[in-house]
């Protein structure tokens, strides 16, 4: 009976200490071969700011806003402008959310989308 016990014991024991030394996998990032930091700088640097106020939203763009969408976080299309050409586009929200989806297209045809909250 003891034997059982001391094994079980020496069987904890090894498996506590695998864990242990074993080495951690690296975290993914969104980006492969790109830091946390460098990810962060990239988000940083888009070529348009979204602004909220309350239910106004106002996208103010460097270079021209091709085309624009807009969705709930429950997946319903809100807004959806093909064809803009304007560096500015402001909307007011009606739909009763406070996360939301945007999708901003430019003019040289890079596609950006990041998720804001309106009050």
């Amino acid at each position: 009976m003891s034997g059982s016990i001391v094994r079980k014991a020496v069987l904890v024991s090894a498996v506590v200490c695998a864990s242990i030394l074993a080495p951690a996998q690296q975290p993914v990032t969104s980006t492969p071969g790109l830091s946390e930091s460098s990810n962060e700088i990239e988000k940083n640097s888009r070529p348009y700011r979204i602004l909220t106020n309350g239910k106004t939203v106002t996208i103010k763009s460097v270079k021209n806003i091709k085309s624009l969408m807009v969705w709930t976080s429950g997946g319903h299309r809100i807004i959806e402008e093909k064809n803009l050409n304007t560096s500015n586009y402001n909307f007011r929200v009606t739909v009763n959310e406070k996360l939301f989806f945007v999708m901003v297209q430019l003019a040289d045809g890079k596609t950006y989308s990041e998720k804001i909250g309106v009050q």
